[in-house]
């Protein structure tokens, strides 16, 4: 391992704990309460404020702003923080927030996630592994996107929103409610599609499960049931693939009702 590369012109806060093989900009600054993991690069001008933990082999690139405070007007000052897992890709101008004691009190970055020039990840939110949230997509407070989501460009979601896993929201997309797994969104209001066959191929999913999957669309969306009738009916399906139980769950889990 290599000691810290650390640029003359940035500043970095003596209490922070910087790992192996971290590279730190020109004119970047790290405060106090900080922990960056072996081998994390971070660009020129970056910001990181604490209480905040960043993981392995994240790459955070220029103008951006990490662990900075809420501006929810209920914040005073608590001790909250923000978690990024590792390898990461954090492109110019994101905003990170740490959360709020009102909630969680940690915001949550998972792994292997791209976020893309300008994107705002909110208060409370947690974002899980393998997922994309391209430039300008926006999550206010206390948001839940599921591993493997794709965020199009302006996404917009709602407050207490949960993005299930495996869904593709479409470019300026309003989500106002929670999106169940696998689904495809579009709209301002945004309304379920399809499913997201396509992105579910290149992950491996067999051509079983992407048919039970589309079978479970229907049922929810085509066949003008209540929501628990649908859950119900969806349980049949799960002869016929797995996956069908990540749904159920995303549905039985939803508070805010679903994107219709």
């Amino acid at each position: 391992m290599a000691a810290p590369q650390i640029d003359a012109r940035a500043i970095v806060d003596p209490s922070a704990v910087i790992h192996d093989d971290v590279v730190i900009g020109p004119f970047s600054i790290v405060g106090p309460d900080v922990e960056i993991g072996v081998g994390t690069r971070i660009e020129p001008h970056v910001i990181v404020k604490g209480p905040t933990t960043i993981g392995k082999n994240n790459h955070i690139y220029q103008y951006s702003s990490i662990g900075e405070a809420t501006p929810d007007l209920k914040y005073a000052g608590e001790p909250t923080t923000l978690t990024i897992g590792d390898n990461n890709i954090i492109r110019e101008g994101v905003t990170l927030h740490r959360g709020t004691v009102q909630d969680r009190g940690d915001t949550y970055i998972g792994n292997d996630n791209l976020l893309m020039a300008y994107v705002h990840v909110g208060h409370d939110s947690v974002i899980g592994n393998h997922c994309i949230l391209v430039n300008n997509a926006a999550l206010a407070g206390h948001v839940i996107v599921g591993d493997w989501a794709i965020l199009s460009g302006f996404t917009l979601v709602h407050q207490y929103c949960h993005i299930g896993a495996h869904c593709f929201t479409g470019m300026g997309s309003a989500i106002g409610k929670d999106v169940p797994a696998f689904m495809m969104v579009a709209g301002a209001p945004a309304e379920a599609r399809t499913i997201n066959a396509e992105g579910l191929r290149r992950r491996g999913f067999s051509d079983a499960d992407i048919s039970a999957l589309m079978k479970a669309y229907k049922l929810i969306y085509r066949r003008k049931l209540t929501l628990e009738q649908a859950i119900e009916a969806l349980k049949e399906l799960l002869v016929e693939s797995a996956h069908v139980q990540t749904l159920i769950d995303s549905l039985e889990s939803s508070s805010r009702g679903i994107v219709r």
